[in-house]
């Protein structure tokens, strides 16, 4: 079985797309009807977002912490009590690709980080998704880090402890402890996931964080880019 993990904290807006893109992800020939099940963990919610999780099909844990690491890690280990081999996790406000749970699971490794897309850049000025374009670079090697696109074996997540409760940071954190315990991670490109430029941030220093401080210095500078998120080699 797959686990699909995906912290929210109040999104009633944005999760049902995220959830519907999980359903057709689940329903891939590749897997060969493996089974798939998505957690999601209400994180101090005080909106619809169970209702929407529920017409969805979802299953549900609840946490009072507003802390995405506890929150993924919470989710993390009720898959894992429900029998996943695998866990992939994702954002509330992402879409994933229809072929995301197969060739992630698939990868002939042990973990499996991915790249993010910005499907509607809102407001945000042309030099912001030019520096993002140059910044996140979409090829096989790269060393982006993203909770919304990255999953790892059952076996390799136990072996290091699972998330780390981080108010952020806690996918950086997790994919170091996989590294450094001689975990073998595919930095792919494909599959990647669209995911959102919203200004109002769930995590801080997040990737909605981040393009707000790459806005600050685009203007700012010009042609400033941040340090990457990155594991060192």
């Amino acid at each position: 079985m797959i686990g699909v993990i995906v912290p929210a904290h109040n999104e009633a807006h944005a999760i049902g797309r995220c959830l519907a893109s999980i359903a057709v992800a689940a329903g891939h020939p590749g897997l060969r009807c493996e089974p798939v099940r998505v957690v999601v963990a209400l994180d101090a919610c005080s909106d619809a977002t169970a209702a929407v999780c529920a017409e969805h099909g979802a299953l549900t844990v609840v946490v009072d912490a507003q802390c995405v690491g506890t929150a993924r890690a919470a989710a993390a280990s009720h898959a894992l009590a429900q029998g996943a081999r695998w866990i992939a996790s994702t954002d509330a406000d992402t879409a994933v690709p229809p072929d995301w749970l197969w060739r992630q699971s698939r990868c002939g490794a042990d973990a499996f980080c991915g790249v993010v897309e910005v499907a509607d850049w809102l407001d945000y000025p042309e030099g912001v998704r030019r520096a993002f374009s140059e910044r996140e670079i979409v090829q096989d090697g790269h060393r982006h880090i993203h909770g919304a696109n990255l999953g790892m074996s059952a076996a390799a997540y136990l072996a290091v402890g699972g998330f780390k409760a981080l108010r952020t940071g806690e996918d950086v954190a997790l994919v170091e402890a996989l590294a450094g315990n001689g975990a073998h991670i595919a930095w792919l490109a494909r599959p990647a996931v669209v995911t959102s430029a919203r200004r109002t941030a769930r995590a801080p220093h997040g990737f909605s964080g981040f393009l707000r401080a790459l806005e600050r210095e685009v203007v700012s500078a010009g042609t400033s880019l941040l340090p990457a998120r990155m594991v060192p080699e």
